[in-house]
């Protein structure tokens, strides 16, 4: 019965519409205005960024709102995820609005915060990046979206066991409804009839931090890993060829300890690191990817913006190819140690050679994403600022 009530409430108040509510105060009905849609989106359009500002906090809120009350009555999963998703549907069929409402992203977005804060994150840079660079907000929600649904596949081991796969099937279906939802939009992008978001300073600015923080993390994370993973191969080798007596005390290794047991702890160490380290690196690429791709949009004439975004593209290739590369030298590391021949002499024969070109692949992202941070020296609009 509890529950029967939470799921119902959470569609009342993912129904409250505030869009509708905001312009009506202000003597508009946002239904006959700009696109017609009762979301943040056109009330900026329609009434200024103040206003639209207000909505998208407030229909944040009634998405979150009832996934933490029901989070407080429940320690499972269910109850919250189906609220999720009542207040979801409530702001796209409003029952105070003869069930026509609005896109769901806002009211998404406060939902998938509280549910799964870490694919919310990435889907909101995935967000911000898409409107900086390509002005659509609709194409961002869309991409936004797709960069939930990766994360979250990537980051949780077993995204569809009995214990997960509500949350995987909710981010599923709220992808769904988003992309739908959004159709007509792609219909207009494509005819070049899909309203952008306007040029300002705040844009351009984004586009450009937003390029600089993701570049620089990129590059610092390929440093660090590639520096740290070697000084714990030296470390464990070294341990390994002390002497039982040379050994530290607080280490208790057996007096059978040799190098070769050093490097296979280094590789049982390290190998947990890479989805977290290639997951970070393809998040960074793409975000530094999709930014370039705006330069050369808001200035096709400067060769280095063209020059930028090609770099860019082959770093992120390397990391397209290093990811499954790394995966299987994993595996391989495994399976040279066993003590079934037919497995462990084949998987020797293996791990050297891929080994090899995922250190070289590694190394070519750095390179490339070194070369990337050198061109942000160059970054879009400075001519014309500086002669301004």
């Amino acid at each position: 019965m509890i529950s029967a009530v939470a799921i119902v409430l959470a569609y009342l108040i993912g129904s409250i519409p505030f869009g509708y509510l905001v312009a009506w105060q202000m003597g508009v009905d946002i239904r006959a205005a700009g696109s017609g849609n009762i979301g943040a989106t056109n009330v900026a359009r329609t009434l200024g960024r103040k206003a639209g500002a207000v909505v998208l906090a407030l229909d944040f809120a009634k998405g979150a709102a009832p996934v933490l009350l029901a989070q407080t009555f429940v320690e499972s999963n269910w109850l919250p995820t189906v609220c999720g998703m009542a207040a979801i549907l409530g702001h796209m069929f409003p029952v105070w609005l003869r069930f026509s409402g609005g896109k769901g992203v806002a009211t998404g977005t406060g939902v998938v915060a509280v549910l799964v804060p870490i694919p919310a994150f990435v889907g909101l840079l995935v967000w911000l990046t898409m409107l900086s660079a390509l002005r659509y907000v609709s194409l961002a929600s869309i991409v936004a979206g797709a960069g939930l649904v990766a994360t979250r596949l990537i980051i949780v081991p077993e995204p569809f066991a009995p214990d997960q796969r509500i949350l995987t099937a909710f981010c599923l279906l709220a992808f769904g409804l988003v992309l739908v939802r959004h159709w007509g939009n792609l219909v207009r992008i494509r005819r070049g009839q899909e309203n952008q978001v306007s040029e300002s300073p705040l844009m351009r600015s984004l586009g450009k931090i937003i390029h600089v923080l993701a570049l620089g993390l990129w590059f610092g994370s390929g440093v660090f890993f590639t520096v740290a993973t070697l000084l714990i191969l030296q470390t464990w080798r070294e341990y390994g060829e002390m002497s039982f007596n040379e050994r530290p005390v607080w280490l208790p290794l057996t007096a059978s300890f040799n190098a070769e047991g050093g490097t296979r702890i280094f590789g049982a160490t390290v190998s947990p690191l890479f989805p977290v380290y290639f997951l970070l690196q393809g998040v960074c690429g793409f975000l530094a990817l999709i930014t370039a791709l705006g330069f050369t949009r808001n200035e096709p004439g400067r060769t280095v913006h063209r020059i930028r975004f090609l770099v860019i593209l082959v770093a992120v290739a390397t990391i397209v190819a290093g990811w499954p590369l790394s995966m299987k030298v994993a595996e391989l590391r495994t399976q040279r140690y066993s003590h079934d021949e037919a497995i462990s002499k084949p998987a020797k024969e293996q791990f050297g050679r891929l080994h090899a070109y995922s250190l070289l692949l590694n190394f070519g992202t750095v390179v490339l994403t070194g070369v990337g941070m050198a061109l942000a020296a160059a970054l879009p609009g400075e001519a014309r600022e500086k002669k301004e």
